[in-house]
Formats: structure tokens, C-alpha cells, sequence
């Protein structure tokens, strides 16, 4: 058996740590998860945890960045896959079935609006979050950057440009903005009620690509 080194067994312990923590905290909520209790159930002195995380909040605060990329990334996979239909219609059903299936996920969701709720009078907390939600901001415009190159490229032989570089067009960091605030408000109404349906939230979605889908395949010249 290979012996691990220090750096080594460091980042597996880490690892082990937060795969535990994000079990108990997306089960039972920030408040009624303990350090002791994700120690214990590693396997791990309460030593080690602090030896890995400062305290419960940089934990829980690693453990939604943790979610935050897994969830961004299945969303960029699948908008990379989508982006093989050569129909706009399928390439916004298939984000539409994702967005079914993630938005109103009732431990991601409560553990996020719990979390947000005791930051109310602590400004470190406060800022843990909001850089929490830079980085998710900074992790969607990465995923938008290919989809929106693609969908507003003038065709190859296009003569004339179709999109004024003077009109106001809203930058990638505010589509970005915009869509986590959707997708928050979203998820809160769906984990409350899950009647609530995405179906507006798609349709909207459909609009937008087939105005922009609609700009590239606009004439090639203006007379």
C-alpha cells in the first residue's frame, strides 16, 4: 500500500470532511448540524475539522461553493451538449428539463435561504455569501460565454452587422446576475410549493434564443 503523503492524507481528510458535511447539512439544515457530529461520522477528531475549516460557517460556506460548481457545471455540460441541436426549440428543452429537475431542491435551497438569514448581523458572514455569489456569478458567465459567441455570430458571409455595437445590450455579468436571481426566486417558491411551475421561467428562455437565433439568420446586407 502506497503511503500517502502529508499534503496527501491533508486533502483526502478534507474531502472525507466535506462529503459528510454536505450530507448532514443538506439533510438537517446549518443549525442542527454540528461539528462534532460530521467529525464523528467521518470518522475524524473535532481537531481535524478545525484543522481543515476555521469554523461552521467557512464550512457550510465551502460546502455551497462545492454545490454551486457541481451545479453550474451539469448546467454548462448540458448547455455544451444542447449547442449540437441545430433547433432552438430542443436545445431550450433540454436546459428546461434541467431546470425541472435542480430548481426547488429543498435541502440545497433552505440551507442556502438559512445560511442567508444569519448573516442578517454578521458582516463577515455577509461577505462570505457575497463572495459566495461572485464566484457562482463568475462560473455562469464562463458557461454563457460559448453559448452567446455561437447565437449571435453573423453568419460567415454576412455583409452587415445585425447588432449595433452602440445599442444597450446587457453584458454576460448581468445575464449572469439575472439568471441566479431567477433561478433563487425559483427555487425558494418551488421548495415551498412545488406546484409552482418553471414553465414561464423556460418560455422566456425560448423567446431569447429565438430572437437572437433570429438576428443571425437575418439578410446579409441592408440596401
Amino acid at each position: 500500500m502506497v503511503r500517502l503523503t502529508r499534503a496527501e492524507q491533508q486533502a483526502r481528510t478534507r474531502t472525507e470532511l466535506l462529503s459528510v458535511a454536505r450530507e448532514q447539512f443538506l439533510t438537517a439544515g446549518y443549525a442542527a448540524t454540528s461539528l462534532d457530529g460530521i467529525a464523528a461520522t467521518a470518522g475524524y477528531s473535532k481537531g481535524a475539522v478545525y484543522s481543515n475549516f476555521k469554523d461552521k460557517p467557512t464550512l457550510c460556506g465551502a460546502v455551497l461553493e462545492e454545490i454551486h460548481r457541481d451545479k453550474i457545471g451539469e448546467l454548462a455540460a448540458l448547455t455544451a451538449a444542447a449547442m449540437t441541436f441545430d433547433d432552438v426549440d430542443e436545445r431550450v428543452d433540454a436546459i428546461g428539463a434541467w431546470v425541472e429537475a435542480t430548481a426547488g431542491d429543498i435541502g440545497w435551497t433552505m440551507l442556502e435561504l438559512e445560511f442567508v438569514v444569519l448573516s442578517r448581523h454578521d458582516r463577515k458572514l455577509n461577505a462570505m455569501i457575497v463572495g459566495l455569489r461572485e464566484r457562482a456569478n463568475a462560473m455562469v458567465v464562463e458557461m454563457l460565454e460559448p453559448l452567446f459567441n455561437e447565437l449571435l455570430a453573423p453568419p460567415a458571409d454576412a455583409e452587415t452587422q445585425f447588432v449595433d455595437d452602440d445599442a444597450a445590450l446587457p453584458t454576460l455579468p448581468d445575464l449572469a446576475d439575472l439568471l441566479l436571481s431567477t433561478g433563487i426566486g425559483l427555487g425558494i417558491q418551488r421548495a415551498v410549493d412545488p406546484r409552482v411551475s418553471v414553465q414561464p421561467a423556460v418560455d422566456a428562455l425560448r423567446a431569447a434564443m429565438r430572437l437572437m437565433h433570429a438576428l443571425t439568420e437575418a439578410p446579409s446586407s441592408v440596401e
